[in-house]
């Protein structure tokens, strides 16, 4: 009897957690990694996933945003893109995979995405206004991170909440549309794509037919209503990436799950036409419009 009251307790305990937890942490594990091959990794705040040879996802499931940066290997070099919540330390993760030099680039200075950058001597950036600014650091969005819902579990050991920032960060190189990044044995191609940020871009690995799209495309809500996005720029920009979709054998874009089909980009093109021509009935979410089409929708003011 004693040890069914035991059970029972724990079996009370365990429905209870479920019940606190945000209604998004349910959906974890994302099926999409059960077909990805796990690399074991000593960070309980993240999971690293092989997608090719020499690229690895560094994922963040248990923050709402679930930020995915990636680890590019050449045979000199490497290459950090992004370097997520800033939460854990993920120069220690990247330390475990390789001995290379590496360098950072961000898809965008959104801090969710420069977060750790403060840890790494050679940074590339945009040259851009924006860019320059969210070098110097931030505390308000850093902190609406942690807020009410945002979390699936327990921060990590020894983080201090309180006073939890995006740290500054200093360029040291110069990005621009159409430079080229050269790994030794893989060549990265900076492809501008304004819109969700004035300072986003994509990577393409033409070699490999690897486009690592950012915050421009994932699976999910695509945020396009902060106040720095321009949708006539971000229709430009998707436009210009669709027409690579020949060429392209994988997208890996910045959140929710890492590997995508190249065939969502015309898609994409396609659903936002419409949402701007006002053929779509949105849904409204906490205020904001949100668009549906299957898969991925747009999240708007």
């Amino acid at each position: 009897m004693k040890r069914l009251f035991i059970v029972s307790l724990i079996i009370v305990f365990a429905i209870s957690l479920a019940a606190q937890q945000p209604e998004w942490c349910k959906k974890l594990p994302r099926p999409a990694y059960a077909k990805l091959e796990r690399v074991p990794n000593a960070d309980g705040w993240f999971q690293v996933y092989r997608i090719r040879p020499g690229v690895f996802a560094i994922y963040e499931p248990w923050q709402l945003e679930e930020v995915i940066s990636y680890l590019i290997l050449g045979s000199n070099r490497a290459l950090l893109f992004d370097t997520g919540m800033g939460i854990s330390n993920i120069q220690a993760v990247v330390a475990g995979l390789t001995r290379l030099p590496v360098s950072v680039v961000n898809s965008h200075t959104h801090n969710d995405h420069v977060g750790d950058n403060w840890r790494f001597n050679d940074i590339y950036g945009m040259d851009t206004d924006f860019t320059r600014t969210n070098a110097r650091g931030s505390k308000d969005d850093a902190q609406a991170e942690l807020a009410p819902g945002q979390l699936c579990r327990s921060l990590p050991e020894g983080f201090d909440a309180k006073a939890y920032s995006t740290k500054p960060f200093h360029i040291t190189h110069s990005l621009h549309d159409g430079d080229k990044i050269d790994l030794g044995g893989r060549r990265l191609k900076v492809i501008a794509t304004p819109g969700h940020t004035p300072d986003a871009i994509a990577l393409l690995d033409e070699k490999n037919g690897l486009l690592f799209t950012g915050d421009s495309f994932y699976l999910g809500p695509i945020y396009l209503y902060r106040p720095e996005t321009d949708l006539d720029a971000y229709v430009a920009s998707m436009q210009e990436l669709a027409a690579l979709t020949p060429h392209l054998q994988l997208l890996l874009p910045s959140h929710n799950v890492p590997v995508a089909e190249p065939a969502y980009l015309p898609k994409v093109v396609s659903a936002i036409q419409q949402v701007r021509r006002g053929q779509v009935k949105a849904i409204i979410t906490d205020g904001k419009h949100e668009y549906v089409f299957g898969d991925f929708s747009f999240l708007m003011r």
